[in-house]
């Protein structure tokens, strides 16, 4: 079971460094909804992420270092404190996946989503991109 002083740090780490990200003031809701855009699983609630920012619970392995990924830390040093604290960056860049938006459009109507499909092709094709 994880202590209340556990959860504390981990909350005091959040935040640091979700403020270093540009979220000055971070809310439960903002944390939620970016949260979720990168977060290919079941979507967390603003309500689990109060929990984190209020020290109340420290998210599962699988959220935490998603979490890490997104704020640009060691998923150790955001969950105990030890050990870097800033990753080095790989040296290929990593296409960022909004799942949130795929969600969306995977619940369309199949006519709804040829429309999108249709819409990107030709937003690609104006950028120059292929098919």
């Amino acid at each position: 079971m994880q202590s209340s002083i556990e959860r504390e740090a981990f909350s005091t780490r959040l935040r640091q460094t979700l403020e270093r990200a540009g979220m000055v003031e971070p809310g439960a809701t903002d944390l939620a909804r970016e949260f979720n855009r990168r977060y290919p699983g079941t979507p967390v609630t603003p309500h689990a992420t109060r929990k984190w920012l209020l020290g109340e619970s420290i998210p599962a392995q699988a959220r935490l270092r998603v979490l890490a990924r997104w704020l640009g830390v060691s998923a150790e040093w955001l969950r105990f404190g030890e050990g870097a604290m800033s990753v080095t960056a790989s040296d290929e860049p990593q296409p960022e996946v909004d799942f949130q938006l795929a969600r969306e459009i995977a619940a369309l109507s199949a006519p709804h989503r040829e429309v999108v499909r249709e819409m990107v092709r030709a937003l690609r094709r104006a950028e120059g991109g292929k098919d």
